[in-house]
């Protein structure tokens, strides 16, 4: 989304680090040299598309990624297109535009793989999730709980609804992010939203509660292999900048809230389960530069994020996006994160 300014609480207990070189492998040096925390280290990251063009079509404004079928990697931009990207070389190969029934286009911010090869995607502005073939045909559109519609019609705002997306192991079970809280819900305590696939078709599910830190929003949240999740909390403030940590949560052990119109700390409620694992404002800064201040020249708007695999050590193998949002001031980044869960 276009990022509104929040007043983020920010911890830049910066790591001591050797400025290394951008947009490449990391040199060779000690693992504590690419530590952002003990769980969570930084191999590289990429600057190869900021303020480039493919086709005629910009690239950026990214606010998700995918790995595709073929290995390739999918990078949706939220003014409604979809990229194939080289999963090695970043290099666009494919663009492909989307819009909703009426043609026009979309505030796309999630988007899901699935086994078919077919590609959920969905928007923060109704909000929705749609079902789109590979050469952006729309296929049916999920049915959205009525109390996490845009108000007038639900509780919620514009652009502060489903930013994030992604699919629980097994392929039945689709769960969405909600950014921001509802009116009427506390501050800070956001909504995820699961659907069940029955005989192909996706019908709403449970729903969790989740609390973010103080004035942070959820823009991604991806599941791991063991079925808990991996979220992203992101803030700004002018003149200091962004604040992105990463989370890994559990939703064993959470209430359903489906049934819950207002959640305002009500006794027997239990929230997602929450374990910090990095402030990327911590990541050393491998010689990155910033437009703008920021408590770590490494950080920007981050906000889209995929698990691309395992290393040989177990660790997840978590690629992350910022989102430029067509802006001078902003950078198109990506950061190569190993994360022991």
């Amino acid at each position: 989304m276009r990022l509104r300014t929040v007043l983020a609480t920010l911890t830049a207990g910066l790591a001591a680090a050797t400025c290394l070189a951008a947009a490449g492998p990391a040199a060779a040096g000690t693992a504590a040299r690419h530590a952002c925390s003990a769980a969570v280290s930084i191999d590289r990251f990429s600057d190869a598309l900021d303020k480039t063009t493919y086709d005629g079509t910009f690239v950026g404004n990214f606010s998700a990624l995918a790995v595709d079928r073929d290995g390739s990697l999918a990078a949706l931009a939220d003014r409604s297109s979809l990229f194939r990207l080289d999963a090695r070389t970043l290099q666009p190969r494919a663009a492909v535009h989307l819009a909703d029934e009426k043609g026009a286009d979309l505030d796309s911010e999630g988007l899901v793989i699935d086994r078919d090869g077919t590609r959920l995607i969905s928007s923060e502005t109704e909000p929705s999730i749609r079902r789109y073939s590979r050469d952006g045909a729309i296929l049916d559109r999920l049915p959205v709980p009525p109390a996490l519609q845009v108000a007038p019609a639900g509780r919620a705002t514009a652009n502060q609804t489903f930013e994030g997306l992604t699919m629980l192991p097994g392929g039945h079970t689709l769960l969405a992010s909600m950014e921001y809280a509802l009116s009427g819900d506390s501050a800070g305590i956001v909504r995820f939203q699961t659907w069940t696939r029955h005989h192909g078709r996706f019908t709403p599910g449970a729903q969790y509660a989740y609390r973010t830190d103080a004035g942070l929003g959820v823009p991604e949240v991806q599941a791991t292999p063991d079925g808990r999740l991996l979220v992203l909390e992101r803030g700004f403030t002018a003149g200091v900048g962004n604040t992105v940590r990463l989370y890994l949560a559990d939703l064993r052990h959470a209430t359903d809230t489906s049934g819950i119109e207002n959640l305002t700390g009500q006794p027997g409620v239990r929230l997602a389960e929450k374990t910090l694992l990095a402030d990327i404002a911590g990541c050393p800064s491998l010689g990155a530069t910033a437009k703008q201040p920021q408590p770590n020249p490494l950080l920007d708007n981050i906000e889209g994020m995929t698990i691309t695999g395992r290393d040989h050590t177990g660790r997840l193998k978590v690629l992350l996006v910022s989102d430029d949002n067509q802006n001078a001031a902003q950078t198109t980044r990506f950061y190569y994160l190993r994360v022991r869960v």
